[in-house]
């Protein structure tokens, strides 16, 4: 066996520990108005800034971290199932079991920030990450009863301790889906098999993605007006159709970035004099989670110099005077990441 392979593989041996669990359901109501709007599906996604910023050349990882719902820690009843076996790697999964036409939704409320998404009433298994990291979470799934009016099925809280901080932005989850068979996984590596760096695999998959895919002004002007009220892209369909909005772009680059074990967190939040924005941040091992380099402008995309790591590198002006911008607390304010 290739002496790289092995390191890798010893690399990505986690040992397994029980986490202990305290489970609570009822039938409570709540109203989801304020939540509803927080949610992914009312942010305008046809004004989406999205950034990568490329790794500092730290070898990928060579293998495919899938979720799976392994069934060693479950809450469930009739209508659902919260499966938290694996909270360890960074996600849970769940899965709405019950026939119903009504919404379903799902709190998860972490160490520091409650997300809510829907989940589809199809009985198939949804994975959604812990993105707080270690520390303690509480699950809920709700079915909607009128208007905004949600009754809880079923619930579970838990203690998470994650064995690397990078695991929930390394698998797929709801808006950055993919498994083996996934087209999308196939063509990153494809894409991406000269590649030696991950600076080199973020520069190869950008420069693929913005020179097949267009912008889709129709979708974008649908979901502003409304028309569509819950959007939750398919990376296969957006590589199939090669057309998208910049949430379609940012969801399939990160896919086939996380594909090839590049580590990229899908943040979404505000910016300064533009509204609601979504953007990646990608993992660099000599400066952390940082953030810039490939953008949209609302217009067009735009990838500045994708070597520097920091501000005080040399770049152009054009890319000092975006670094200078991003660097601002006062301009990005991120309010959840996937």
């Amino acid at each position: 066996m290739n002496k790289n392979i092995l390191c890798v593989i010893l690399s990505l041996v986690i040992i397994l520990g029980l986490i202990s669990a305290c489970a609570s359901a009822g039938a409570d109501e709540i109203d989801l108005t304020e939540l509803d709007a927080g949610e992914m599906s009312d942010v305008d996604l046809g004004f989406l800034i999205d950034d990568i910023i490329p790794l500092a050349g730290a070898p990928a990882i060579s293998l495919l971290l899938l979720p799976e719902a392994s069934g060693k820690m479950v809450k469930s009843n009739s209508s659902a199932v919260i499966d938290y076996s694996n909270t360890e790697d960074g996600y849970i999964m769940c899965a709405w079991l019950a026939k119903t036409d009504s919404r379903i939704k799902i709190i998860l409320q972490g160490p520091e920030t409650k997300y809510t998404y829907d989940l589809k009433n199809n009985g198939d298994y949804e994975t959604f990450p812990l993105s707080d990291g270690s520390g303690a979470y509480t699950v809920g799934i709700y079915r909607n009863t009128t208007g905004t009016k949600y009754t809880k099925i079923i619930s579970v809280s838990f203690t998470a301790k994650l064995t690397d901080e990078l695991a929930p932005f390394l698998r797929p989850n709801q808006y950055v889906n993919f498994n083996e068979e996934s087209k999308t996984v196939a063509k990153a590596a494809e894409v991406c098999k000269d590649c030696t760096t991950n600076l080199e695999k973020v520069a190869a998959v950008y420069e693929w993605v913005i020179s097949r895919l267009t912008y889709d002004t129709d979708k974008a002007a649908d979901i502003k007006a409304g028309k569509i009220k819950s959007y939750i892209p398919d990376v296969d369909n957006i590589l199939s159709i090669r057309k998208g909005i910049c949430f379609d772009y940012a969801s399939l680059m990160s896919a086939m970035l996380r594909s090839q074990g590049v580590p990229v967190k899908l943040i979404t939040g505000t910016v300064k004099g533009g509204g609601n924005h979504a953007w990646i941040n990608v993992w660099s091992e000599t400066e952390g989670w940082i953030t810039a380099a490939i953008y949209f402008n609302g217009e067009t995309w735009e990838r500045m110099d994708p070597t520097f790591a920091s501000s005080s590198r040399k770049s152009s002006s054009k890319t000092k005077q975006m670094v200078k911008y991003i660097g601002n607390g006062t301009n990005y304010t991120a309010k959840y990441q996937y």
